[in-house]
């Protein structure tokens, strides 16, 4: 007999984010995974600016509150 795996619906939140400035770069990284108070761009080190995205909720399990 087979069973279905039940599949749990994954529903996006408004997340935190960090775009890279840089034009020619589409990196971002989620708030909570950040290294510093104000991020540089991991891929092509230029700044980085705060918005939202909607995505699935992810903790980080590193962090320290």
């Amino acid at each position: 007999m087979f069973h279905r795996k039940v599949v749990e619906e994954v529903i996006p939140v408004e997340t935190a984010v960090w775009n890279c400035t840089s034009e020619s770069c589409i990196t971002w990284v989620r708030d909570n995974f950040k290294n510093a108070d104000v991020p540089t761009c991991p891929v092509c080190s230029s700044g980085m600016e705060q918005s939202t995205k909607m995505l699935p909720a992810v903790e980080n399990p590193l962090q320290m509150e």
